[in-house]
């Protein structure tokens, strides 16, 4: 929700409730184009003396405005506008005023506006709130859903994806291609709205300021859901069509202006950014659209790139600007965390994540389908995609309005299925699982970990936190556990979420038992996870997959004789 307002001069104080979005909005200067010509910022300043800078956008005619969050829960904000020049500065209306700060809406649906935004301090591998409690990133990918979808079809996927457990979603700011064309529209075969009047010719100068008001609409939408927008400028690779995406060719100048107005529009709200999408990182805007977001994004949010499949997922590794790596495994059903493995040893660290794997039934039913999603996302999250995970569908991430429209590359769509149809997809359920079972869950300093007990996949916290992830399941035989990993385990179903058993770990040399072929989660943990209060089932309710008489239990080693 945005509280918006219209100063009326400098002694009128406006209450900012904290990490909730602040509008003001301001009479300014005429100009040919005041998207390109006219450069202004808010200075907000605490009595604490902090300086929250914010951007100010054009927003048609004489209209400008401001977006503000505070991250404070009392106290006054004074704050300042000045443009570039002191005479455009004398052309605003007004160019001072009050908030005043007040606590977080308890019961606000975005984490974010609970917790405090998001932010990956330097050197770190996970994102956390303000308020220090964990975030993880559980996202899909409906790239074209911001020039294609109308706000009642957002309603409805935003209903889905909530619900399943996903937080993020990874958006096209913009349809990038050069060199398709159709009708212009939502929900409409072929159709698409414009943001940029010249993008066909190579230029972003000539903005819309009417999808962009309309863009607004649908970014509320997310965020009443929960569902945090991840925002990449103008895709590099393949684009929506494959017609010569700008993002390669995209002249600095432009995309640094660009995204300083994303970040002016939409950073006093949760959100990401990814300067570069589908591509190297090392085309010449990349850098300059990162450190234009790191120079006015005062919050901080994550900032990255998301790789194409055939990159080397380590450009820019050095600067300050990037906090997490996205890589995309590609898109023929293969299980890749050697990917992220390897991204794990770089340095300096970074957080990463695989943000696009295989897309669901993608160029024919049944490819990466099912719990082959479920089984990817928690083979890499212990491969040390400890930012987070991805998931994508065949024909959702285009949004095909219908199963029958054309125009779309077959390799990349879901036979027979539209934007809804694909929507539902089995996979989806399986990765915004992982969401709910591991929500509330410090990751912060786990490290993939081979070594504690017989099972190939795991993340350790010593003396803290152990989650091991059983594939094929079978028993839990413990190595070089007892001192390294904590006494108390919880065994999850990662299927449904459903806690199916929980008690005290055996010692080394002792097992824990569980049905061949059935995966299964194990955490041992020195407090209990979040969703073992949540979604807990009675033994007897267990049914085949613990057997007649119940779970196995532990099994602790034989004792030598004294």
């Amino acid at each position: 929700m945005v509280t918006t307002h219209t100063p009326r001069d400098s002694t009128y104080s406006i209450p900012a409730a904290q990490w909730q979005e602040v509008e003001l909005t301001f009479t300014g200067p005429a100009a040919d184009n005041p998207y390109t010509e006219i450069t202004a910022s808010v200075d907000f300043t605490h009595d604490d003396g902090r300086v929250i800078r914010r951007p100010v956008f054009w927003d048609g005619g004489t209209t400008y405005r401001v977006r503000f969050a505070s991250p404070a829960n009392s106290g006054t904000w004074t704050w300042t506008l000045t443009a570039s020049t002191s005479e455009s500065t004398l052309d605003f209306t007004p160019t001072t005023g009050q908030l005043m700060a007040a606590a977080a809406a308890a019961e606000d649906p975005h984490p974010a506006r609970r917790h405090g935004f998001t932010s990956v301090a330097p050197g770190a591998r996970t994102a956390v709130h303000a308020d220090g409690y964990p975030a993880l990133t559980v996202a899909d990918t409906a790239w074209g859903l911001p020039w294609r979808a109308t706000v009642e079809q957002v309603q409805i996927y935003a209903d889905d994806r909530a619900g399943k457990g996903f937080n993020t979603v990874f958006l096209m700011a913009i349809m990038p291609d050069r060199g398709t064309r159709g009708p212009r529209g939502r929900d409409l075969d072929q159709g698409f709205e414009v943001a940029f009047e010249d993008l066909p010719s190579g230029r972003l100068t000539q903005i819309s300021v009417e999808y962009f008001q309309y863009f607004d609409m649908i970014i509320d939408t997310l965020l009443d859901h929960g569902l945090t927008p991840a925002y990449q400028p103008v895709f590099d690779g393949f684009g929506w069509k494959g017609q010569s995406p700008l993002g390669p060719d995209v002249l600095p100048d432009d995309f640094a202006r660009f995204c300083r107005y994303l970040v002016a529009r939409y950073g006093a709200r949760p959100a990401m950014w990814f300067v570069c999408g589908d591509g190297s990182g090392e085309a010449p805007a990349v850098a300059v659209g990162g450190a234009e977001i790191e120079e006015w994004d005062a919050y901080r949010q994550p900032t990255g790139i998301h790789y194409r499949p055939h990159a080397r997922n380590k450009a820019h590794q050095g600067a300050a600007w990037l906090d997490v790596q996205s890589c995309q495994t590609g898109h023929d059903g293969d299980h890749a965390p050697d990917r992220l493995a390897t991204m794990w040893c770089e340095r300096p660290v970074k957080a990463i994540m695989n943000g696009e794997p295989t897309y669901e039934n993608s160029g024919r039913l049944g490819k990466a389908s099912g719990w082959w999603q479920g089984n990817e996302a928690w083979i890499n999250i212990c491969a040390g995609a400890t930012f987070g995970i991805g998931y994508g569908a065949g024909s959702l991430w285009q949004w095909r309005t219908h199963a029958e429209e054309t125009g779309h590359e077959p390799f990349y769509l879901a036979p027979g299925a539209g934007w809804r149809d694909a929507l539902h997809f089995e996979g989806s359920t399986y990765v915004g699982m992982v969401g709910q079972i591991l929500d509330g869950i410090d990751l912060s300093e786990a490290e993939p970990c081979w070594d504690v007990c017989q099972r190939t996949r795991g993340l350790i916290v010593p003396g803290r936190l152990f989650i091991c992830y059983a594939e094929n399941g079978g028993r839990w035989g413990f190595l070089d556990a007892d001192g390294r990993i904590p006494e108390t385990y919880w065994i999850i179903d990662p299927r449904t979420g459903t806690v199916v058993d929980h008690g005290t770990r055996p010692h080394n040399l002792g097992f824990i038992a569980w049905p061949d072929g059935e995966p299964a989660v194990l955490i041992c943990a020195d407090t209990t996870p979040p969703i073992a209060t949540r979604r807990v089932a009675l033994r007897s309710d267990l049914g085949d997959a613990a057997g007649a008489t119940g779970l196995p239990r532990p099994v602790e080693a034989p004792r030598p004789a004294l």
